[in-house]
C-alpha cells in the first residue's frame, strides 16, 4: 500500500486568472518508488499558524481587530483555518509535483485577509493537512484503493510579499470593503445630497468631520 509524504516546494501568484489565486508547488513522494499510482483525489486543509512568527509593535495595532490587545494574545492567538482545496494528482511512480491553486479574496470580512493585510513583511507559517483517496496498482496488477493517513502534513513559510504582490496585481491601489445594506444606503444618501463625485471623497469628508469633532471635544 502506498505511503505518501508531501512537501510544498514553492508558491507564486497566478497572474492570468479571473480572480486572485496563489499556486503552490506540491510534491508527493511514495516510499515505494516502483508502485504505480493511478490517481489521488486529494483534499487539503490549509491553516495559518499565527503563533509561529514574531510580531513587532507596528503589527500590534493592525492585528487589534483580529486578536485584541497584545496582553490578551496568550488567550486569543490560535492557529486559524485559511481554506480547503481539492485537487487530483495525475498518475505517477515515485514522485510527482502538482500545482495546488488556492483562491484568495480581498474581502476584509474574512479573517485571513485581515491577517495577511496586517503584516508588512516576513513570513506566514502555513500548515497543510492532507486527506483523500489513493487509486493504485497492487502487486498482482489489480486495481486498489486506499485512504491517506490523517497524520500527513507539510509545513511551509510563505513570504508575505507574495500575497501582497498578488493583490496589487489584481487590485492596484484598491481595497474592497463590504458594508451592511442599511449602512451603504445611508452613505449613498449622504453622497447624493452633498453632490460628492467619488466614494473616496465621501469617506475623506466623513473622516475629516470626525477629526474636527474630536479636536473640538478635546479643547
Amino acid at each position: 500500500m502506498p505511503d505518501l509524504n508531501f512537501q510544498i516546494e514553492g508558491v507564486e501568484p497566478l497572474l492570468h486568472a479571473a480572480t486572485p489565486f496563489l499556486e503552490f508547488h506540491l510534491r508527493a513522494t511514495n516510499s515505494n518508488p516502483d508502485e504505480v499510482i493511478h490517481a489521488i483525489a486529494l483534499r487539503v486543509q490549509i491553516q495559518l499558524d499565527v503563533t509561529k512568527r514574531k510580531y513587532d509593535v507596528s503589527d500590534h495595532e493592525r492585528l487589534l481587530d483580529l486578536f485584541g490587545a497584545p496582553d490578551r494574545w496568550s488567550q486569543t492567538l490560535r492557529a486559524m483555518l485559511w481554506t480547503f482545496v481539492n485537487v487530483t494528482v495525475a498518475p505517477f511512480s515515485g514522485t510527482s509535483v502538482t500545482k495546488l491553486q488556492v483562491p484568495c479574496t480581498f474581502d476584509f470580512n474574512v479573517a485571513a485577509t485581515k491577517y495577511f493585510y496586517a503584516l508588512d513583511d516576513g513570513e506566514v507559517p502555513l500548515t497543510f493537512l492532507f486527506s483523500g483517496t489513493i487509486f493504485y496498482e497492487g502487486q498482482e496488477g489489480e486495481f486498489q484503493v486506499a485512504q491517506i493517513s490523517w497524520s500527513k502534513e507539510a509545513i511551509y513559510r510563505m513570504s508575505v510579499q507574495v500575497w501582497k504582490e498578488m493583490m496589487a496585481h489584481y487590485y492596484p491601489n484598491i481595497a474592497w470593503l463590504a458594508l451592511r445594506q442599511d449602512v451603504f444606503d445611508r452613505l449613498f444618501r449622504y453622497k447624493s445630497r452633498h453632490g460628492t463625485p467619488t466614494w473616496e471623497q465621501v469617506f475623506t469628508q466623513l473622516l475629516n468631520q470626525s477629526l474636527e469633532e474630536f479636536k473640538e471635544g478635546t479643547e
